[in-house]
């Protein structure tokens, strides 16, 4: 019976190379550039931009009220909580709210969420919530990472506190719900779904790598 460890498993490569990238691991000893990730931060607002998007249209590809619910909860979280937050974090590192308003996309912001677009409108659900996973999942499986290794540093890291959130209890909670909904609806598909999906999961998670990469370069 599949799950997200299926996907995860058929994917090993990727999900490391985006997991234990060098923008992650400079994260975890506060050698990353600052500007690179002030980067990151614009880009990643306009990210949460689209994931409002990706949520509105999960509840457009819902079943049952149980569903619509699920994506609603989620649109509202982003829109009312989470993109606030982001501006938050964003002017405590000099990027003032208009400043974030007037950025052009990169590349890579665009091509990941675009194609989570993508796999919502031409596939279902479950096909949308595999193509995010990289993101909700992902971000959550990096930060339990990063707080494993020994050499991580949180005492002045100009980054701990962006650790400590997405490795904190909130957000941990978060991730397992995801992934306890996806292991209910993976375990009903038949093998030549999962192919397809496990597809879906490794374009994902390879245009999340160069999210981070992005951020590296400046792009």
């Amino acid at each position: 019976m599949a799950n997200f460890e299926t996907l995860k498993a058929r994917n090993t490569g990727e999900w490391k190379s985006y997991c234990e990238h060098a923008f992650v691991r400079a994260l975890a000893d506060g050698t990353l550039r600052q500007e690179a990730f002030r980067h990151y931060l614009k880009q990643d607002y306009l990210f949460l931009i689209q994931f409002a998007r990706a949520w509105g249209l999960a509840v457009y590809k819902s079943r049952n009220l149980s569903e619509i619910r699920q994506g609603l909860a989620s649109l509202k979280a982003i829109v009312d909580v989470e993109i606030g937050l982001h501006v938050s974090f964003c002017a405590n590192w000099g990027i003032g709210e208009k400043d974030l308003e007037t950025l052009p996309e990169s590349r890579a912001t665009m091509a990941y969420t675009r194609y989570v677009l993508d796999a919502g409108m031409s596939g279902d659900l479950l096909d949308l919530h595999v193509a995010l996973a990289p993101c909700i999942v992902g971000y959550g499986d990096i930060a339990r990472w990063i707080m494993e290794q020994p050499f991580t540093r949180l005492e002045g890291n100009p980054y701990r506190s962006w650790i400590e959130m997405y490795a904190g209890t909130e957000y941990q909670s978060l991730v397992k719900a995801e992934v306890d909904w996806l292991d209910n609806m993976l375990s009903r598909v038949d093998d030549a779904r999962i192919d397809t999906l496990s597809g879906v999961f490794r374009g994902a998670t390879r245009l999340e790598a160069d999210f981070w990469q992005m951020g590296l370069d400046l792009a």
